[in-house]
């Protein structure tokens, strides 16, 4: 898909793997519209590449609802979504203090999970109207999983959950919405340099990226866009989830 002139939305687009993602695309020509949480950090990051910023709880129906129909105000139904929005809760099941309040558990799912569901399902409704594109395509999504869907770490019972539903959902997603021309794709990305690992002391983030066995380092989010890009571009990847890793499998701690 020709990504020049498409409108975009790209949810947690106000920092790491979002922010590399809305650039990426804008250098593109698209007409992106940065939805965060955090409103100010989507309006930086709109300024930089004449986008618009909108608030959003995706975990919220109505907000998620009333930030899609902002940006088809300003830019017209979307053709691309890219959910980067996502949280991490690093907890044991059964710690010092007893069992994990399923409120914790709870809330990791409801934004990363069902938060990119409830964007693709306002998106594909607004896509499936719109008039095909040459080759019958009508738009691309892709939602961001992790390595933790397959190998999760001891502490990481909710994010391994909410991952592995993203990768779960996304072949049954895509055959259903490539009857309107749509593609529905994951990136299930490792160890990258995003505002959460960027406040670890220096040596805790020199350690992990040597745990990468090549090139042993942290992902740069850019590479992670670089990928996005590359599947909005490629009309024949559908239904897959995408490793961006440097070979790494976590171990168990």
């Amino acid at each position: 898909m020709n990504i020049q002139g498409a409108a975009a939305i790209v949810t947690g687009g106000g920092s790491g793997l979002g922010r590399a993602t809305a650039e990426a695309l804008a250098a593109k020509g698209a007409k992106v519209a940065v939805f965060d949480i955090n409103l100010a950090a989507a309006e930086e990051v709109a300024k930089a590449i004449g986008g618009i910023a909108v608030r959003c709880d995706v975990s919220d129906a109505a907000s998620a609802e009333a930030a899609v129909a902002q940006a088809e105000a300003a830019h017209g139904p979307a053709r691309i979504l890219i959910n980067c929005a996502g949280i991490g809760i690093a907890k044991r099941v059964v710690g010092r203090d007893g069992p994990q309040p399923l409120s914790e558990f709870a809330k990791v799912i409801n934004v990363n999970l069902i938060g990119s569901f409830n964007l693709i399902r306002l998106v594909a409704g607004s896509i499936s109207k719109l008039e095909p594109l040459e080759g019958g395509e009508r738009g691309v999504m892709i939602s961001t999983a992790s390595v933790a869907a397959y190998e999760g770490q001891i502490g990481q019972a909710a994010y391994s959950a909410s991952k592995g539903g993203v990768v779960a959902m996304t072949l049954p997603i895509a055959r259903e919405l490539s009857q309107f021309g749509v593609r529905v794709n994951a990136i299930a990305p490792g160890i990258f340099l995003t505002p959460m690992l960027l406040g670890l002391p220096q040596e805790a983030q020199d350690s992990l990226g040597r745990s990468v066995p090549g090139p042993a380092r942290l992902g740069d989010p850019k590479e992670y866009a670089l990928l996005a890009v590359h599947i909005v571009e490629n009309g024949y990847i559908n239904g897959e989830t995408i490793r961006i890793d440097g070979a790494l499998r976590m171990a168990p701690r």
